[in-house]
C-alpha cells in the first residue's frame, strides 16, 4: 500500500470561504481536532493577509503536537518573513510559497513574462530555503498552464530547495483524465521530481474536486489537499473525508492508504459547521444527516438481511455511533458521560455539569433526545465564551393586528435588569430591547434557523452574524423554542463581542 499525505487547508483555503470565518479560539480548536485526526500537514492560514491571521497561524504552530504547519506566503520577501515568523514554533515547520504560472494570471494578475516568474521562483524559494528545511512550492493554475513551461518552474523550484510541488487546479476546470494526464507528464519530464512530494490541490467548481484528487493519486501524487466539509474559495474544495473514505473503502482498487483516523471524521465535520454556523447539507456524502439513513421499505429490509447491501462502509467508521439508547428526563449525569464519550466527546466537570443541566430542562420538553440532541447541546458547550450576559426569561407577545413587544430579563454579574421593546416582529423586538440593556453599536448582518433534530419537538439553532466595528461574530443559540434559540443566539454573540473572542 502507497502511503497517501493528508494536507488540510480548512483553516486557510476553507476559511476564505464567505461565512465561515474563525476567531482565534475557533481556529485552536479546530487544529486540535484537526492534529486528533491524524493529518500530515495542517494550512494553519495566510500569516502576512492581517494581524490577526498572524497571530492565529503562530498560535497554533505553538498549539499542534502531531502535524506539520504550514503559512502561505506568496512570492515576496515579506510575506516570507511573516509566515516564518509565524511558524517557527511549530514542531515541524513548513512555509508554502505559490506563484502563477499560466499564460492569463501572468499577463493580467502578474504582470510578468516567463522568465521573470522563474527568476522569481528562484529567488523567493531560496529565500525561504534559508529558515526552514521544508518547502512547498505551488505553480497557481498550473492545470491551465503550457505543460513545458510548467515543467521548467518544477526544476526551478527543486533547484532551489523545495521538498513539495503543488499543482493546483485552482479554478476547477480540469476533468480527471486530464489531471490524472498532468501529473503524469510532470513525472515524466521533471528532472529531480522523484525527490520530493508531489502535491494536488482540486477546487470543485465543476463538481470534480474529488475526483480530480483521486486521478492525480493514481497518477502518481503523494499529498493531496482538501477540507472539511469541502468547504473553500467558490464551490469549495476536494473534501477531506470523500477522499480519506474513498481510499478506505475502495483500498484494493486504489493500493493506497493515510494515517487519517476515520473515527474522527464526524466529530470534526460537525465542529466545523458548529464553529462556522454553516450546516452539512443531509445529502451530503460521509457526514450528511441521511448518509447512513434509510427510508425507502426496499432499502430498510435489505439493510436487516445485510448491511452491505446498501451501505459499502459503517456508520462507526467515521465515528457516527450505532447505539441506539434513549436518554430522556429520568437519565443520570453517569448515562449521558457514557453517551458523550461514546460520540467522542470528553467534556471536564464544569462543562459536563452545564451540559447535564441544560439536558435535564430540555428532556423536560421531549419525551426522549437523539444523538443529534445530545451532540447540539455538547458543542454549543465547547467555545468557551464566557457568559458576560446570561438570558434569564424572556416573554413576547405577537400576533395579527397586534403589537409585538418583548420583554427580556438578563443577568449581568449579580444584577438584574429588565428591558420593554416593541419591533416589526417578536425577535427583533427582543434583539432591540438586548441592545437596551447591553448599550452596545452592533448591527446584525445575518440571521438563520435551521432544525438540527427531527420531529414536532426539533431542536431549532438559531445561528447570528454580529458586526462591530469591522469584526464579525458568530452567535449560536439551541432549544425547541424558535423564539428563545434566537434571542440565544444573540446573547451568545454578544457574549464574544465583549469577550474579544
Amino acid at each position: 500500500m502507497r502511503k497517501i499525505k493528508v494536507f488540510d487547508t480548512t483553516l486557510r483555503d476553507g476559511e476564505q470561504s464567505p461565512g465561515c470565518s474563525m476567531n482565534l479560539s475557533e481556529k485552536l480548536e479546530m487544529a486540535r481536532q484537526l492534529d486528533a485526526l491524524g493529518v500530515d500537514v495542517i494550512e494553519a492560514g495566510f500569516a502576512i493577509a492581517s494581524p490577526e491571521d498572524f497571530k492565529s497561524v503562530e498560535a497554533i504552530s505553538k498549539t499542534v503536537e502531531r502535524c506539520k504547519v504550514a503559512s502561505l506566503a506568496r512570492c515576496t520577501q515579506g510575506d516570507i518573513d511573516a509566515a516564518w515568523n509565524a511558524v517557527k514554533g511549530a514542531k515541524y515547520p513548513r512555509i508554502h510559497v505559490f506563484l502563477a504560472t499560466s499564460d492569463i494570471h501572468m499577463e493580467f494578475k502578474l504582470k510578468m513574462s516567463r522568465e521573470q516568474v522563474l527568476e522569481s521562483i528562484t529567488k523567493h524559494v531560496s529565500y525561504a530555503k534559508s529558515f526552514c528545511e521544508d518547502i512547498e512550492f505551488s505553480a497557481e493554475d498550473a492545470s491551465r498552464s503550457d505543460r513545458d513551461f510548467l515543467v521548467k518552474c518544477c526544476e526551478t523550484a527543486i533547484n532551489a530547495g523545495a521538498t513539495v510541488l503543488n499543482i493546483p487546479d485552482t479554478v476547477g476546470y480540469s476533468t480527471p483524465m486530464e489531471m490524472f494526464e498532468l501529473i503524469s507528464y510532470l513525472r515524466e519530464n521533471t528532472k529531480g521530481i522523484e525527490n520530493v512530494d508531489i502535491s494536488c490541490h482540486c477546487h470543485d467548481d465543476l463538481g470534480m474536486g474529488v475526483a480530480n484528487s483521486l486521478a492525480c493519486l493514481q497518477a502518481g501524487a503523494t499529498q493531496v489537499e482538501c477540507t472539511i466539509n469541502g468547504i473553500g474559495e467558490r464551490a469549495g474544495n476536494a473534501s477531506l473525508e470523500e477522499i480519506v473514505m474513498a481510499l478506505k473503502t475502495r483500498r484494493e482498487y486504489y493500493q493506497m492508504e493515510c494515517g487519517v483516523d476515520t473515527h474522527q471524521i464526524y466529530k470534526s465535520s460537525k465542529l466545523l459547521s458548529s464553529i462556522t454556523g454553516v450546516p452539512v447539507s443531509p445529502s451530503k456524502s460521509i457526514v450528511g444527516a441521511n448518509a447512513f439513513a434509510h427510508e425507502s421499505g426496499i432499502h430498510q429490509h435489505g439493510v436487516l438481511a445485510n448491511a452491505l447491501t446498501y451501505e459499502i462502509m459503517k456508520s462507526t467508521d467515521v465515528g457516527i455511533p450505532e447505539n441506539t439508547m434513549v436518554l430522556g428526563k429520568h437519565s443520570g449525569k453517569h448515562a449521558l458521560r457514557d453517551r458523550l464519550s461514546q460520540l467522542g466527546y470528553e467534556l471536564t466537570k464544569e462543562q459536563l455539569d452545564d451540559v447535564f443541566n441544560r439536558f435535564k430542562a430540555l428532556a423536560d420538553k421531549k419525551k426522549s433526545l437523539t444523538d443529534s440532541d445530545i451532540e447540539a447541546l455538547a458543542l454549543s458547550n465547547t467555545h468557551g465564551v464566557s457568559e458576560t450576559y446570561e438570558l434569564v426569561s424572556h416573554m413576547v407577545t405577537t400576533g395579527t393586528d397586534t403589537p409585538n413587544v418583548a420583554t427580556i430579563k438578563i443577568k449581568k454579574g449579580d444584577e438584574l435588569i429588565e428591558e420593554v421593546a416593541m419591533g416589526t416582529g417578536p425577535i427583533d423586538a427582543a434583539y432591540k430591547a438586548i441592545d437596551r440593556i447591553t448599550g452596545l453599536d452592533i448591527f446584525l448582518d445575518n440571521f438563520r434557523l435551521n432544525a438540527v433534530t427531527d420531529g414536532e419537538d426539533a431542536m431549532g439553532e438559531a445561528v447570528v452574524k454580529l458586526k462591530a466595528g469591522k469584526n464579525l461574530y458568530t452567535g449560536c443559540g439551541l432549544s425547541t423554542d424558535i423564539i428563545e434559540s434566537s434571542i440565544r443566539a444573540y446573547v451568545n454573540g454578544i457574549n464574544k463581542i465583549v469577550g474579544g473572542i
